[in-house]
């Protein structure tokens, strides 16, 4: 009987051990699919903003409200998250880096590359 109670024993254990892995993966996956979204959401501001979209590099995009808004939005979705837009106004290409810091301690990021161009004509 004491052997059966044991073996149980380890059973639960190790199932709440199964959960609290489980429970930190579906964390970390929600983060980057937020992380994913938000930078989405960038791109899609940038769009919108063609006239001023040179406005949206580096330090400069605090000075813009709707990217200011866009920062403090990675703040508050993600903990500890920063974002930064990177456009080389030549090309138009664009980097988009969004850092967050899990709970645990973990730093990580998500960076994203695309082309905001106007049109030729």
């Amino acid at each position: 009987m004491l052997v059966s109670l044991l073996v149980f024993a380890f059973g639960v254990l190790g199932l709440v051990g199964l959960q609290s892995t489980m429970t930190r993966a579906q964390t970390e996956s929600k983060y980057r699919a937020d992380a994913a979204n938000l930078a989405t959401e960038a791109i899609g501001r940038m769009w919108s903003d063609l006239g001023i979209v040179a406005s949206y590099n580096g330090a400069d995009c605090a000075s813009i409200a709707r990217c200011k808004e866009w920062q403090d939005k990675v703040g508050t979705s993600l903990p500890q998250g920063t974002g930064a837009l990177d456009l080389n106004t030549g090309t138009g290409d664009v980097t988009i880096t969004v850092r967050w810091t899990s709970p645990g301690g973990e730093t990580h990021r998500y960076v994203t590359a695309t082309t905001i161009a106007r049109s030729g004509g």
